[in-house]
C-alpha cells in the first residue's frame, strides 16, 4: 500500500513541476485527480480502483474547470486592431505588381507593402479594397471587381 502512495505522490509532484514549468493549464488537471488517487490509496489496495478514480477525477476536472480557467488565467496575445483594416477601401500609391514584388498603399501616414490577390497589376492612384492579411503584407482587389 505505501508504494502505492508514493507512486500517485510522485506523480503529482510530476504533473505539478511541469504545470510550473510550462504554465500551459495541461497537467494541473491530473495533479487533482493524482492527488485524490493517493487518498484512495491509502483507503484501498486496488491499484484498479486508484486507476479509475485518478482517470474520473481528472477527466472531470479537465471537462468543468479548464474552460473557466483559461478564460481568466490564459493570456492571449494582445489584439492590435490590425483585423479592422480588412474591407477598407485604400489608394494604391505605387504600382502593385506581384511579379516584381512591388507595391504600397498609405493608412494613416503609414505605407504598407501590398499585393493584389489575383497577380494582376493595379496602377497607382487606383482605389482598392484590403481582402487579406498575409504577414505584413495587405492584399488587395480592385474596388470595381
Amino acid at each position: 500500500m505505501i508504494w502505492q502512495v508514493a507512486l500517485w505522490l510522485t506523480i503529482f509532484a510530476v504533473c505539478i513541476v511541469i504545470e510550473i514549468i510550462t504554465l500551459g493549464l495541461t497537467t494541473i488537471w491530473f495533479a487533482g485527480g493524482a492527488l485524490v488517487a493517493t487518498i484512495v490509496a491509502m483507503c484501498t489496495d486496488s491499484i484498479v480502483i486508484q486507476g479509475l478514480v485518478f482517470a474520473v477525477v481528472s477527466f472531470l476536472l479537465l471537462s468543468q474547470t479548464r474552460p473557466i480557467a483559461k478564460k481568466y488565467f490564459d493570456k492571449k496575445l494582445e489584439k492590435t486592431n490590425i483585423e479592422n483594416l480588412i474591407g477598407k477601401h485604400v489608394i494604391v500609391v505605387n504600382e502593385i505588381n506581384n511579379m516584381n514584388s512591388q507595391g504600397t498603399v498609405k493608412i494613416n501616414d503609414i505605407e504598407w507593402t501590398t499585393r493584389s490577390v489575383d497577380n494582376g497589376i493595379i496602377p497607382a492612384g487606383c482605389e482598392v479594397e484590403i481582402v487579406e492579411i498575409s504577414g505584413v503584407k495587405l492584399i488587395v482587389k480592385k474596388c470595381n471587381e
